[in-house]
């Protein structure tokens, strides 16, 4: 086989996987919202862009999100920080999610849905001290490392294991990877739950 037709080959080769990547990265949706039902192993989800069915994997994962405060955060925590960009470079937290030992989803930083402009840091804080804006973290990243500023009007929130009793009517729900099946239904692994009026992103 000659050289030129090897490298045709694996830019074929390559180029397949880059499409099976997509089509599974594809196969995966993002679902906030409030339980309206429970149909047997089927959540009933009212969300903003209308009503879903998600059915619960038999291995489902449930976190409660519960209020957290800035004296809850300690260096070598891991955290994800919705946030929004400021002209000195630092990003100004709008909301803080705690996330419990051992757990480090998604690594990194990333633009983020939840306000203008947002982005969305996920990692593991280096130093918490008072500053003159705010409470200032340094998050550091496999890639980097990012300045954040802790106003009192940032949500603080931290994830503990859950369980399936919370799944129910009237429930503030989030899931970041739902998965949907090639009839339609979407099936999700890992739920969290709003606890004492917290709504889960």
């Amino acid at each position: 086989m000659s050289k030129t037709i090897r490298v045709v080959i694996a830019g074929a080769v390559i180029a397949a996987l880059g499409a099976v990547t997509s089509a599974l990265q594809a196969q995966t949706v993002r679902v906030v919202g409030t339980i309206e039902a429970v149909e047997g192993s089927t959540l009933v989800v009212k969300t903003r862009q209308g009503e879903l069915k998600v059915n619960i994997a038999s291995d489902v994962t449930v976190f409660g999100v519960e209020r957290r405060t800035v004296s809850d955060i300690k260096p070598g925590q891991f955290l994800g920080v919705g946030a929004i960009p400021q002209p000195d470079g630092t990003q100004k937290a709008v909301r803080v999610q705690i996330f419990p030992a051992g757990e480090s989803p998604n690594p990194g930083f990333r633009s983020w849905e939840g306000a203008p402009q947002g982005t969305m840091t996920n990692a593991t804080v280096e130093t918490s001290v008072v500053g003159v804006q705010g409470h200032e973290l340094i998050l550091k990243y496999k890639e980097g490392e990012k300045k954040i500023i802790v106003t009192p009007e940032a949500q603080i929130v931290g994830t503990v294991r859950g369980d399936k009793s919370e799944l129910k009517p009237g429930a503030a729900i989030s899931i970041a990877r739902a998965t949907k099946k090639p009839d339609g239904t979407l099936e999700a692994n890992r739920i969290s739950v709003g606890r004492e009026g917290v709504v889960p992103r």
